[in-house]
């Protein structure tokens, strides 16, 4: 399995040193190129930090305000609870007068009169009904689309 793998060739340690000079050159000459931005960048160091601060500032402002769990969601969860507060508010009264209701219909004889007076249309001797009359179903409203 060793006979299997091929020697890496190394390079020829005279031709690294022959074309070292080769190498030194080119290499200066990317630092002379690049030297100039480097100082730029130095000088601008402050304003860059500035800038890059404000805009972490920005985008951590526009998380914060629109983000999955911002202000306006917050804000808006917040109305909802608010609403379903008094939901549950309304709903406690009624479930409250429907008890009183109840209680009244089991215990008062007059609660009890009362509801087969209004719901099944009873009377007493000698006492009237009235009936509104049920109204009768309105025409159609004419439709005046061209039909094709």
């Amino acid at each position: 399995m060793i006979s299997r793998i091929s020697r890496i060739r190394r390079p020829d340690l005279r031709a690294v040193v022959d074309r070292a000079p080769q190498a030194e050159a080119l290499a200066a000459s990317w630092i002379e190129r690049v030297r100039p931005l480097g100082v730029q960048i130095y000088i601008l160091r402050r304003r860059i930090a500035t800038v890059a601060v404000v805009a972490a500032a920005t985008f951590l402002f526009v998380h914060v305000m629109f983000g999955v769990n911002g202000m306006v969601v917050y804000k808006k969860k917040r109305a909802d609870l608010q609403d379903l507060r008094q939901r549950i508010d309304r709903v406690q009264q009624e479930n409250d007068r429907y008890k009183q209701l109840i209680q009244g219909l089991k215990t008062d004889q007059t609660a009890i009169e009362k509801e087969a007076r209004e719901q099944m249309g009873y009377a007493k001797p000698g006492e009237y009904v009235y009936v509104p009359p049920v109204p009768s179903k309105p025409a159609p409203p004419a439709n005046h689309s061209a039909k094709r």
